[in-house]
């Protein structure tokens, strides 16, 4: 996936549904990409890029083909790159001074956290996690200083619908043995298989 302009997701709670918005948008517009496909538990998701206008387009024209079926809508018009990169699945590892965290319910409303906050404070965007192995929910974790990683938090935080929240967290100074965890793995699974792994430190 290409940096764009534009970026919207739409989270459907049906396939069918969702891949008739996904053929309503990519007829409706000139849009530059297209990606969709089924996430834990069930839902289906169709992520398009392109110009501005022509993202917006499109995204009227799935809301109206999808009936009462969609879940969660994010549009950004001018995406950050950091949350790209974290779309395609980059991790990023670092000391930094504290550590915040967002997690929703969906992954359209992680999204636009996501965005919020690394447009809104100095801070780096260490992962997000969306919807496979966490019954459909999204989560981020920013990295930097601890005054930053709040207003990141605060600012992400206040971008998510107020139903769509889960829990939001920061954390000064993470312990070594967490920040191993964290950064091996985020499954419960493979951080138990690994060697060497598990115990915990002063």
């Amino acid at each position: 996936m290409a940096f764009h302009p534009a970026l919207a997701l739409l989270e459907f709670d049906s396939v069918a549904a969702g891949i008739v918005a996904g053929d309503a948008m990519v007829k409706r517009a000139p849009i530059t990409a297209l990606h969709t496909g089924t996430v834990q538990p069930g839902h289906y998701l169709v992520l398009v890029a392109g110009e501005v206008g022509d993202v917006e387009e499109a995204v009227a024209a799935g809301t109206g083909a999808s009936g009462d079926a969609m879940l969660d809508l994010v549009l950004l018009p001018d995406i950050h790159p950091a949350v790209v990169e974290a779309l395609r699945g980059a991790r990023r590892e670092g000391r930094a001074e504290a550590l915040g965290i967002i997690e929703t319910v969906s992954v359209a409303s992680i999204i636009e956290a996501a965005d919020a906050g690394v447009k809104g404070a100095s801070v780096d965007l260490l992962e997000m996690h969306l919807a496979d192995g966490l019954g459909g929910r999204g989560y981020l974790l920013f990295g930097g200083p601890i005054s930053d990683v709040e207003a990141a938090v605060e600012i992400g935080s206040e971008r998510v619908h107020p139903g769509n929240l889960v829990r939001r967290a920061v954390i000064s100074q993470l312990h070594d043995e967490m920040r191993a965890n964290l950064e091996h793995h985020p499954r419960f699974g493979p951080s138990v298989g690994r060697e060497g792994g598990g115990g915990a430190t002063g």
